[in-house]
């Protein structure tokens, strides 16, 4: 018999969220589990919508679903592959059905996917490297960018299958599907088991007659794919981030590889960075340093007025409290520090001259300081 449509074995509309999805299945799964529902046919049915389940609950498959129906799904993975990914096990556990009838019941109709990983050819997707460059205000605040992402993605021509259209791919009659086998020897008592891939198949349980011409029997080809993806604030120059599920496809009903994006910070006029404190460093004339006053500083976010006391000296450094960068991990601000330089004209006006030196004699010479700034004299 043909399968069904799987939103139609779980009785929910193609729109609906995970939520519905699980909620749906926790019902249909309360009323066909094999332990509780006895009737003839139960199994079947608790197979069929633990199936539907095991598709539509997860992105990439629905997907996939979505856009080629069960072949798509059929031809890219094997029955264990869609139970082994849904949290199905949690499910039956909440509704009151233990992990011991569980795995008794996958035992007997679902290929026993207790007991193994993926087959031996089912190789994970390779993690890819993408290095982004951004202002010092980007990396402080974060941002959200769209990326053109070159990456392996599912051949559109045979759904992933490597099959050319109008053909399928076939159980591998060495290994039966498992991409394996076992050689047995027998000593005496002792018996010897050597598990080796399958040649005939390379360890992917199938085979296909006609590849795909596109990807050549692969199921992947490569090409760019617009992602958005959300930097966080407080990353640093050569920051690493992991994006699970971003890098290549994988053939064969391996998972997806990750992308790492790499943070290269532009550096900025205004500012150096110390952790996450910021430091910036403001030139103030000698009569404002000498009377006080108030200047404005630049921030992150924009302008602050600070106060200069009356006889502030060269190099002293005021802080502005929780104006420097925030922590990556979420524990906290930095503070921004500023430090004060005295500046002195190199060139004066015969005006500012006379002036100073009327300021001089009045001021007279400093005293002495007790110790010599020359060590040991």
């Amino acid at each position: 018999m043909p399968k069904r449509d799987h939103y139609e074995v779980l009785g929910v509309e193609k729109s609906a969220s995970k939520d519905d999805v699980k909620n749906a299945y926790r019902k249909q799964a309360l009323k066909y589990h094999p332990d509780r529902n006895k009737s003839p046919g139960s199994e079947d049915k608790f197979k069929e919508v633990s199936e539907a389940y095991g598709v539509l609950s997860s992105d990439e498959k629905r997907n996939l679903y979505d856009k080629f129906g069960h072949a798509g799904i059929d031809q890219r993975y094997s029955t264990a592959d869609i139970f082994r990914s849904a949290n199905i096990e949690d499910i039956l556990r909440d509704i009151g059905f233990g992990f011991g009838g569980l795995g008794n019941i996958f035992e007997g109709f679902f290929g026993g996917l207790g007991g193994g990983g993926r087959r031996a050819g089912s190789a994970n997707g390779q993690n890819l490297r993408h290095d982004v460059t951004l202002t010092l205000n980007q990396a402080a605040q974060g941002v959200t960018m769209e990326l053109d992402l070159p990456r392996n993605l599912q051949c559109d021509s045979c759904a992933g299958s490597g099959a050319e259209r109008g053909t399928s791919r076939r159980t591998c009659p060495t290994c039966q599907g498992r991409g394996e086998v076992q050689h047995v020897q027998s000593s005496g008592y002792a018996r010897f088991v050597r598990i080796e891939t399958c040649s005939t198949c390379r360890g992917r349980g199938t085979f296909v007659d006609t590849p795909c011409r596109t990807c050549r029997g692969s199921g992947l080809t490569r090409k760019k794919e617009k992602v958005t993806i959300k930097i966080p604030g407080g990353v640093d120059d050569g920051s690493r981030i992991r994006l699970r599920g971003y890098g290549d496809m994988a053939a064969e009903g391996g998972s997806p590889g990750d992308l790492y994006l790499v943070t290269h910070v532009k550096p900025d006029r205004r500012f150096e960075r110390d952790g996450l404190d910021l430091l910036h460093q403001v030139s103030i004339n000698f009569p404002k340093a000498a009377l006080g006053g108030e200047i404005s500083v630049p921030t992150l976010n924009g302008t602050e007025k600070l106060k200069i006391p009356s006889g502030t000296q060269s190099g002293t450094i005021f802080k502005l409290r929780g104006k420097g960068f925030p922590s990556l991990q979420g524990y906290g601000m930095g503070d921004e520090l500023v430090a004060i330089k005295v500046q002195v004209p190199s060139k004066l006006t015969n005006k500012e001259r006379e002036l100073l030196a009327e300021l001089g004699n009045e001021m007279g010479d400093p005293e002495p300081k007790k110790h010599s700034i020359f060590h040991g004299r």
